[in-house]
């Protein structure tokens, strides 16, 4: 959720919180990660004749795919700051790309900076902007776009994504949802000036952008345009999102929706009382 200030409530909720109404299962995947985790446990040949340390095992695989998501998380955001980082040192502005890079060492990470330095370079990235918040009124939600830039002439809106790589050295595939996230972005209203005065200031910039979904691995990195024959079906995606997840907050706010009902009273002779059931 965003508000207009650091001191007001929150009135909109984020980009992300619109696109997660498109659930997604994962029972499939949770189901091999806690398999996979059992499979390759340890302690499993002493556990099989200890039902105490089997049911350990089977507790901690059971957490392995929550475990998996919030280590990628981390990943995610140490990556991400890194990358924020260098766009602040090109705008010369303050910033720690020495620090954030060595949270990445630290993690056994630093091939994910190395390859983002090789691909700031190659592409050669102009900064604009840099975490910027913007707003839309008319629909009703807000988000922090990774980075405003201008490559090659042209300016582009980008969203920067972490992910894995394949058995063949490759990155793997950005979600097709990305390209709802950036044209939520580029659909933006007003970008904010200073969060603490609550000041906004008019979107200034071209709808006419580059949307640009970015796959930071740790064997390279791979740029993605969004099809730009297909934004109008995804922009109206979002909105049918956001409408969906006002609708829900307004189903949970008109009360409980199932209510308890006894069995119709008996009348004398053991027969049950028209429409005596409530």
């Amino acid at each position: 959720m965003y508000s207009r200030s650091t001191t007001d409530r929150p009135i909109v909720p984020s980009i992300t919180t619109v696109i997660s109404q498109a659930t997604t299962s994962l029972d499939g995947w949770i189901g091999y990660m806690a398999a996979n985790a059992v499979a390759n446990d340890p302690r499993v040949p002493a556990a099989l004749g200890n039902p105490s340390q089997l049911r350990t095992v089977v507790k901690d695989a059971s957490v392995a795919a929550e475990r998996y998501r919030d280590e990628a998380a981390d990943r995610g955001t140490r990556v991400h700051y890194y990358c924020e980082q260098v766009a602040l040192r090109d705008l010369e502005k303050p910033h720690d790309v020495d620090g954030a890079r060595a949270a990445l060492a630290e993690n056994g990470e630093e091939a994910f900076a190395a390859r983002f330095d090789e691909w700031w370079t190659l592409y050669q990235v102009r900064p604009i902007a840099a975490e910027l918040t913007v707003w839309n009124h008319e629909v009703g939600y807000a988000g922090t776009l990774d980075l405003l830039a201008e490559i090659g002439g042209r300016l582009c809106l980008i969203d920067f994504k972490t992910k894995n790589t394949d058995r063949d050295g490759q990155v793997k595939p950005l979600d097709d949802k990305v390209v709802m996230q950036l044209v939520a972005g580029m659909k933006a209203q007003e970008s904010l000036v200073d969060g603490e005065a609550g000041t906004w200031e008019p979107w200034k910039y071209d709808h006419e952008l580059i949307l640009l979904g970015v796959a930071i691995g740790k064997t390279e990195v791979r740029a993605m345009r969004a099809n730009p024959e297909v934004l109008k079906e995804h922009w109206f995606r979002f909105c049918a999102l956001r409408r969906s997840w006002e609708a829900g907050l307004d189903a949970a706010a008109a009360g409980r929706a199932l209510l308890p009902i006894g069995p119709p009273p008996v009348t004398a002779g053991g027969a049950v009382a028209s429409g005596s059931a409530r």
